[in-house]
């Protein structure tokens, strides 16, 4: 029987928990859905992230209220996908942040990104007529912002630190409370989308750097937090384990000369004993499997998906 296709038949509602990770520091976790953050300077917020939908987003804005009344200064965000951009309009944010790559990347696919999100993930696009359009960044950096929060709390480091889930991927560090804010970077206890990905610059150098953060604290995109070093680093491990098992079973099986879907049910039944139950991992495992065979192929930058590429992928591989 075939499967349904992507998250089209996970319908079912997901808790959302918020938690106090430091004074003024907030994370947002509900079972594998995308997680946000929202760290508090003295007179303002920044929120990390901003879900599919403003009406979505609303329902986090409301949890945060609960402990603050701030306005939202900075909104940021971490890469282009559909599901974490398309809420902005909820926050009345001053200014919305990403990487320059991001904003390239919006211009370049943001629209069929949509189109492509919409359809593989339609639980998360509560209330779509609610989305006024694409979200554009109204400030941009290359490599590495700072944000003064003011009084004692520090500063809050925006950084590039490579290309990796896709090439414009950003993640904010906390110096002062140790909490690292990884955006889709790192996964815990959930499944790894690369669909855009950059498999061998994010399985070394890009988590190579994650890691050098040290941090005590990491949201990763999906997933519970990790609290502790040895807990971060064990996301991180995950995520880059995850990594290399894509890499030596689809390198295997194009080097000898197989097809894709040989790739993909090898790669299947090698990450599945430890990964399998992990929230969409059946989801992302074709599109995954598909950008993996186009880098060793020779493809270099990701090609754009759409809703009609997403179901024949779907069809090849899943079926």
């Amino acid at each position: 029987m075939a499967k349904p296709f992507a998250s089209s038949a996970d319908l079912g509602a997901k808790e959302q928990t918020l938690e106090v990770l430091a004074d003024g520091v907030y994370a947002l976790t509900a079972e594998g859905d995308p997680n946000l953050g929202a760290v508090e300077g003295e007179d303002f917020l920044v929120c990390f992230e901003a879900l599919a939908t403003p009406v979505a987003a609303r329902r986090w804005l409301a949890k945060l209220r609960e402990h603050t009344d701030k306005p939202v200064r900075y909104l940021v965000l971490s890469h282009y996908h559909a599901v974490r951009v398309l809420g902005a309009s909820a926050f009345d944010a001053e200014i919305i942040v990403s990487s320059e790559q991001t904003k390239g990347l919006i211009a370049e696919r943001g629209q069929q990104d949509w189109e492509s999100e919409y359809g593989r993930m339609p639980r998360l696009f509560e209330e779509p007529e609610s989305i006024p359009g694409l979200t554009w960044p109204t400030m941009t950096f290359r490599d590495r912002l700072t944000i003064e929060l003011g009084g004692d709390r520090g500063e809050l480091v925006l950084e590039h630190v490579g290309r990796g889930h896709t090439e414009g991927d950003i993640v904010a560090w906390l110096p002062k409370h140790e909490i690292l804010f990884a955006g889709d970077l790192v996964e815990s206890q959930a499944a790894l989308y690369t669909g855009d990905a950059f498999h061998f610059d994010w399985a070394a150098g890009t988590l190579d750097r994650v890691k050098a953060f040290g941090a005590q604290q990491l949201i990763g995109g999906r997933g519970a937090i990790a609290r502790g070093r040895d807990e971060v680093d064990a996301a991180v491990e995950q995520t880059r384990a995850f990594l290399t098992t894509m890499h030596d079973t689809v390198g295997t099986a194009h080097r000898s000369g197989g097809t894709l879907k040989d790739a993909f049910d090898a790669t299947h039944a090698a990450l599945a004993p430890k990964f399998g139950h992990w929230p969409i991992f059946e989801h992302c495992l074709p599109f995954d499997v598909s950008r993996l065979w186009d880098e060793f192929e020779g493809v270099e930058r990701p090609v754009i998906w759409t809703a009609e590429r997403d179901r024949q992928v779907w069809d090849q591989l899943q079926s």
